[in-house]
C-alpha cells in the first residue's frame, strides 16, 4: 500500500513494498500542489466473505439391512408378528442353553441370547446394584398352543390376541425373546415393571447388549401388542446399536415390514 508522508511541508508518496499497476517501476513523486489537490488514495474494499454454511445433515447410514435374513427362523433378525408367522410354523431352535440366572419356569434361550443376557445381568449388578431374573424364555410350539388356548378360555379370543401370540407367531418360539423381571420379584409381567429400577435400566441399556424392547407403549399399531416393558428380543449388538442410533423403535419400521394388530 502507498502512504502519504509529510516531510517539511511537502507530501511525498512513498512506495511501500509494491509496484504501480504491475509495471515494476516506482511512480515519480507528485508536486506539493498536486498532492494537496487530490484526496487521500482509496482502495476498493474486497467483498465481505460469507462463511460457508456448516452442514448439519447426518451422514447416510452404511448399515447393511440385507446382511441377515428377516424370514429365516434361525436368523437373529427374523421378524415374527401377526402378519409374519414362523416358517415352518413349528420351528424349534437347535442351540438352546440355560442362562445362569434365576429362572421362574426353567426355560432356555438360544446360546447367543443366553450369553448376552448373562452379560447384561452382570452389568446391571455392577453398574446399578440391580438383580435381574427370567420370568419366561423359550416356548415351544406345543407350549405356545397351550398358553394361547388358556388366554382364549379365560379372556376370549379378542383379548387373547392382544395379550398372547397365536401359535407360530410368538417371538418366544424363536428362542431369542425373554421376559425379564426383577429379583426379588417386583411388578413381574406387569406394565408397572417399566417404572421399577430394573425396568428403567433395561430400557436405557439393553441395546448395548444386543436386546430390543420389542413392544413399546407408542407402537401398538405397529407391533400388534400392548406395551410390555418386560419383553426383550435379542437381535445382536450391531442391529441393536443401529436402531438405537437411528432412534427407531421397532423391527417392522426399520426393515419396512408389515405388522399391525390383526392377523
Amino acid at each position: 500500500m502507498k502512504r502519504a508522508v509529510v516531510v517539511a511541508g511537502l507530501a511525498v508518496l512513498l512506495l511501500a513494498g509494491c509496484t504501480d499497476s504491475g509495471s515494476g517501476e516506482a511512480p515519480a513523486a507528485k508536486s506539493s500542489s498536486a498532492a494537496h489537490s487530490s484526496t487521500r488514495p482509496t482502495h476498493a474494499s474486497a467483498p465481505a466473505q460469507t462463511p460457508a454454511p456448516t452442514s448439519t445433515s447426518t451422514p447416510a447410514s452404511t448399515f447393511d439391512k440385507s446382511a441377515q435374513s428377516t424370514t429365516d427362523p434361525a436368523s437373529l433378525w427374523v421378524v415374527v408378528n401377526k402378519k409374519h408367522p414362523l416358517n415352518p410354523v413349528d420351528y424349534a431352535p437347535t442351540d438352546l442353553v440355560y442362562p445362569d440366572l434365576p429362572n421362574a419356569n426353567h426355560q432356555p434361550l438360544r446360546k447367543p441370547a443366553a450369553d448376552a443376557l448373562v452379560a447384561m445381568a452382570a452389568a446391571a449388578k455392577s453398574e446399578a446394584g440391580l438383580s435381574l431374573a427370567i420370568d419366561s424364555a423359550y416356548r415351544s410350539y406345543p407350549t405356545q398352543v397351550s398358553v394361547y388356548n388358556q388366554w382364549v378360555a379365560t379372556k376370549g379370543q379378542a383379548v387373547a390376541d392382544n395379550l398372547s401370540a397365536r401359535p407360530g407367531t410368538s417371538e418366544h418360539q424363536t428362542g431369542l425373546a425373554v421376559d425379564i423381571g426383577a429379583s426379588p420379584s417386583d411388578c413381574s409381567l406387569d406394565v408397572c415393571f417399566g417404572t421399577t429400577a430394573q425396568g428403567k435400566w433395561l430400557a436405557a441399556n439393553a441395546w448395548r447388549f444386543g436386546f430390543l424392547l420389542r413392544y413399546p407403549a407408542d407402537k401398538v399399531a405397529v407391533t400388534g401388542y400392548q406395551y410390555e416393558p418386560w419383553h426383550f428380543r435379542y437381535i445382536g449388538v450391531p442391529l441393536a446399536t443401529e436402531l438405537h442410533d437411528e432412534h427407531v423403535e421397532t423391527l417392522e419400521e426399520f426393515f419396512g415390514i408389515s405388522g399391525g394388530e390383526s392377523y
